[in-house]
């Protein structure tokens, strides 16, 4: 009987120090500093395909939505930067049998990107993603009886996940779900979907479905052992809602009311994730930020005041896939983002914005696609003297190497598939330089104008401006014209003409109308794929033409500017930052 009672105390004693070893999440909250999402990328979903394994190879699935595969050097360039955080969404339906089993393969590679950023010193969110949702895909819905059909399969699938990493330290933390929704896809909070915009019962199967998932997510990691039974867990609202309050209209506020704390053997490892994208324009930026410090402290004052700290897992604008912003409200846009993170910190919250930064081929590279928006974001929670690494395109010689698959297959130069539509009288043309001259045949730029009328099919039908490269040159500009455009353009392309080929481009350059130029957005519109081959930049990857002693502005790719804005420039056969 002794040594039976001597055995379980040590156990018990082993168990506590091992608990003593893992921070508490108010700590990890507080060290994690402030994080970034890897979005579209393992959290990538082929909408027809609800069952079973759907791509010929887990590379196929993580570059499915136009993103690069996955390579430690972002992580490390994040880290450079100053996050002390990656959150890593994951989609998990499409790679799962029918019995719920996960794809070893596919599994091996989230393990792989997990340790991409383990390995660079920083936490790692992992989570449960587009298995929620608003789209006809997903499998885990706010409903009691929705959970009593998938709760099986949910626990199964953490319970694979947990073993998977269950000798990870505490710097690896799990997330249940992303933003589930009830039956009727209701954004906001519960039962929104509805004619009346709420219905009671409707509302309180889905907040305790919440709850329900919530419990079994915390249980089914804990089971595992060893780390999991002290691991940090994070469990979202209802549809990651933020809470509010609309005029009269409370139910805003019902998912931050309605959440409970799951019980857990384990204390203070549970933390409260909301998402939070704010409807920033040009002319209300004073509103947005009186929103941002009312919402803060409405976070901490409900939520963290259940007994878990909250981080915000997502957060922008409501217009962030389009860039609108960052293009064309920049100013106010950095001083939101600025204030949006300090806000966060005053209330002892957390952000991990979503997902630009670095998107698309300059991943690969790696570079900043938004390299002031990083820096803004990092020295808003570190400190303005904070000296974190920006690189950016323009410190980097790339050639961007894209590959047709498809007949007609195109390259976006400009805009994407949200079709926003940008005034023409804003610019004049484009210029596109390519590698050789070799292209004349076999590309045309394609600029996609003013909406006139609908197809046979009922889609929309747009004004086109189509204009093959110049023979004989590597450089071909394209006038904008008004006549054929109208007053408006969405789109610009690189389209193949000959079907399968590749192409290698050097630049694409917007022209504005002063005569000032604007960056394109080189990403994979469809047909095609794209990747970047770089080098750092130095004197020798600039053309002759900047070594000219004549006191005059050129880029890094030896093009004279008349008006040269902010960023690296030769002059005099020096390097220039304007500042």
């Amino acid at each position: 009987m002794k040594k039976t009672l001597l055995f379980v105390c040590s156990m018990l004693m082993c168990m506590s120090t091992q608990a003593a070893d893992f921070e508490t999440a108010k700590d990890a909250v507080k060290n994690m500093g402030v994080g970034w999402n890897l979005g579209n990328t393992l959290d990538a979903v082929n909408w027809e395909g609800k069952d079973g394994w759907n791509w010929s190879s887990v590379a196929d699935h993580e570059k499915y939505w136009g993103q690069p595969i996955t390579k430690p050097e972002l992580m490390k360039m994040m880290k450079e930067a100053g996050f002390g955080a990656i959150r890593v969404p994951v989609t998990w339906f499409q790679e799962m049998d029918k019995k719920g089993k996960v794809n070893a393969e596919w599994m091996k590679r989230v393990h792989e990107v997990v340790d991409y950023v383990l390995d660079n010193g920083m936490y790692c969110i992992l989570n449960v993603h587009h298995d929620t949702g608003a789209d006809n895909t997903h499998w885990l819905v706010a409903d009691d009886d929705v959970y009593n059909d998938s709760k099986d399969r949910f626990e199964s699938l953490w319970i694979q996940i947990a073993h998977e990493f269950e000798d990870y330290d505490d710097h690896l933390i799990f997330e249940a779900y992303n933003e589930m929704l009830d039956k009727l896809n209701s954004w906001n909070y519960a039962s929104f979907n509805t004619t009346d915009k709420y219905d009671a019962a409707i509302a309180e199967s889905a907040y305790n479905a919440i709850n329900k998932y919530a419990q079994s997510f915390v249980d089914a990691v804990r089971s595992t052992g060893g780390n999991n039974s002290f691991r940090n867990l994070v469990v979202n609202t209802y549809s990651a809602a933020a809470g509010g309050v609309w005029g009269t209209n409370t139910h805003p506020q019902d998912p931050l009311n309605e959440m409970k704390l799951p019980v857990d053997a384990a204390e203070n490892h549970l933390i409260f994730q909301v998402h939070y994208y704010p409807g920033l324009k040009k002319n209300n930026l004073s509103t947005i930020k009186s929103e941002v410090t009312e919402k803060m402290a409405n976070l901490k004052s409900i939520l963290a005041a259940k007994g878990a700290p909250v981080i915000i897992g997502e957060w922008g604008t409501l217009d962030d896939d389009s860039n609108e912003n960052y293009k064309n409200n920049k100013e106010n846009y950095l001083d939101f983002c600025s204030h949006f993170v300090q806000e966060a910190k005053k209330n002892d919250i957390i952000t991990f914005y979503w997902m630009g930064l670095s998107d698309g081929a300059d991943r690969e590279v790696p570079v900043f696609t938004q390299p002031d928006l990083a820096e803004t974001i990092v020295k808003a929670y570190r400190g303005k003297d904070y000296q974190g690494k920006y690189p950016s395109a323009g410190e980097v010689a790339m050639t961007y190497v894209v590959t047709y698959t498809d007949e007609w297959g195109e390259l976006f130069l400009y805009g994407d598939w949200n079709r926003n539509a940008t005034k023409l009288s804003n610019y004049k043309g484009i210029r596109v330089e390519m590698e050789d001259d070799s292209y004349a045949s076999k590309l045309q730029v394609k600029i996609y104008g003013a909406k006139n009328g609908t197809n046979s099919d009922g889609t929309d039908k747009f004004n086109e401006q189509c204009t093959p490269l110049a023979t004989g040159t590597n450089v071909t500009t394209v006038d904008f014209d008004a006549n054929v455009l109208g007053s408006t353009f969405w789109g610009i392309t690189l389209q193949t003409q000959v079907g399968a080929t590749t192409a290698k481009l050097k630049d694409a350059k917007l022209i504005k109308a002063d005569g000032t130029e604007e960056p394109a957005s080189i990403a994979v519109a469809w047909g095609c794929s794209l990747k970047k081959e770089s080098s750092p930049t130095s004197i020798r990857s600039i053309q002759t033409a900047t070594s000219k002693s004549d006191g005059a502005f050129y880029n890094l790719h030896g093009q004279r500017m008349q008006n040269p804005q902010k960023g690296i420039y030769i002059r005099n056969g020096k390097k220039y930052v304007m500042k």
